[in-house]
């Protein structure tokens, strides 16, 4: 029976097919998308709409259909559950990575003789990227290229039955608490909030205009426990600057296009002598 692989995220499922093919394997690759390091988790099992709202929130662009994303997301992992083909989940350090293996450790526990692993972390990118590595050295699967990934393949190793049960529970504390961010720190998730991470955009704004994106670069690679994407980045740029605390120039555009933003101090904090 052909093995199952699942893997966060759809740049790193690309890869793996790539990898797969060259290793002349016919698997099935199962992306799981969902960021799961942010946002709203009680209920995310039983109904995608507590993280739709939030994605729509996030994204701001009626024309992404979320429920749709996350409908098909449910179903693969419905079909998860319902073959009884092996399956190996990959991961990286990364809070969405771990987040979503102990999800599917949760939806897989009844099963446990066909779950199996391949875990990656920054060593295997070798030294070049161990010199520019976050100080909390974290990585997603998204990071690997085909050939890293394809001569990782021999490392799918079972997962013992008290480790998925500890996984699954894991995972219903994480739902337990909800809390607005997840982060992943000293192998225990910890939780965070959005007020974090606009504390760092205010740091970052100057008195002066500045490219926006420059100002999110600066918190989507800082250590918060957690890998920003740009889309997140961008939300709390306008969540930030609705709140009076940054201000925006130019027409805001959607999540993939906004590069000619500018960013500044807002000016109550420049008249009072606020940090810049």
């Amino acid at each position: 029976m052909s093995t199952i692989h699942v893997i966060p995220g759809g740049s790193a499922a690309e890869a793996l097919r790539v990898a797969l093919l060259h290793a002349g394997r016919s698997d099935e690759v199962i992306e799981l998308r969902d960021d799961l390091a942010i946002g709203p988790l009680r209920g995310a099992d039983d109904t995608p709409d507590v993280r739709t709202a939030f994605w729509e929130r996030v994204f701001d662009d009626s024309s992404l259909d979320f429920a749709q994303e996350l409908d098909g997301e449910a179903a693969r992992i419905e079909r998860l559950v319902s073959t009884d083909a092996p399956v190996v989940i990959w991961h990286a350090q990364s809070a969405a990575d771990q987040l979503m293996l102990r999800r599917a450790a949760y939806h897989l526990r009844n099963t446990p003789q066909r779950l199996n692993e391949v875990r990656l972390s920054i060593d295997d990118l070798g030294p070049g990227a161990l010199k520019a590595a976050r100080s909390d050295r974290a990585t997603a699967v998204g990071m690997f290229s085909p050939e890293i990934l394809g001569a990782k393949l021999a490392d799918a190793a079972p997962i013992s039955v008290l480790r998925i049960g500890r996984l699954a529970l894991e995972w219903q504390e994480v739902k337990q608490a909800n809390a607005e961010t997840r982060r992943w720190q000293d192998n225990t998730f910890k939780s965070g909030s959005f007020a974090e991470l606009d504390a760092i955009l205010v740091d970052c704004a100057s008195g002066t205009w500045q490219i926006a994106a420059r100002v999110a670069a600066e918190l989507m690679v800082a250590d918060v426990g957690f890998l920003v994407s740009d889309s997140v980045a961008l939300w709390r740029c306008r969540e930030t600057a609705a709140a009076g605390r940054i201000e925006l120039r130019g027409k805001l555009p959607n999540a993939s296009n906004w590069r000619t933003l500018e960013l500044r101090a807002a000016a109550s904090a420049c008249r009072t002598g606020a940090p810049q």
